[in-house]
């Protein structure tokens, strides 16, 4: 049995999730200090397999540098974040907020990925990102998808790169064809659920269209 555990990290409260087992996790989107991590996965004798990240933007990418450091692990996002590495969205230094530690990327992209016993359906979301992923997990009921859509809400589309049309499409054809039970895990925010986003997120209900 898989379990997640939510962990509000760095100056914007992004949401980063260790996804475990028993014996070994997975990180996703380490915004902020790893000590916190590092500390929850020592208490409970995890080992870290991966880091996972959902697009490149510094806010979710903080402290993917300490985890290499600590434990060894791969960082897996999309190359086509990659370039978002050299400027403040992805670099940090933007208003006062903390610069990035340089790390390494290993490409992913969308397809399977076995991941701690199970398959993880790694989806192409672009829209708040051009390299934006979704992770699912078929057997917990669950989909992580940072900046994509939260609740009652959608991620912004008014950075360099970002498209609108291209966040709405990845929702609509990725996201509400997942079970109407799937948990939606964003990157600010509260979980909601692919159901009550299909019925009460503004940005899909017909009267503001």
């Amino acid at each position: 049995m898989l379990h997640v555990t939510a962990m509000p990290l760095g100056p914007l409260d992004t949401n980063c999730y260790v996804l475990h087992s028993d014996r070994e996790a997975v990180v996703i989107d380490p915004g902020g200090d790893a000590d916190e991590i590092l500390s929850f996965l020592s208490s409970r004798k995890l080992v870290l397999h991966s880091v996972l990240n959902t697009h490149l933007h510094f806010d979710h990418i903080q402290g993917n540098a300490d985890l290499v450091a600590a434990a060894g692990v791969t960082v897996m996002a999309n190359p086509k974040d990659a370039y978002l590495m050299q400027t403040e969205l992805g670099g940090g230094g933007m208003m006062g907020f903390p610069r990035t530690p340089a790390f390494e990327i290993t490409p992913l992209e969308e397809g399977e990925l076995p991941l701690l016993g199970t398959t993880c359906r790694v989806l192409a979301t672009p829209g708040h990102s051009p390299g934006s992923l979704s992770f699912y997990f078929e057997t917990i009921g669950a989909v992580f998808v940072g900046d994509l859509i939260f609740y009652r809400s959608v991620g912004r589309t008014d950075f360099p790169g970002s498209s609108e049309r291209e966040l709405m499409r990845s929702v609509r054809t990725k996201i509400f064809t997942l079970p109407e039970d799937t948990v939606i895990y964003p990157g600010h925010g509260p979980e909601t659920t692919v159901r009550q986003e299909r019925l009460n997120n503004p940005f899909f209900t017909e009267f503001i269209r």
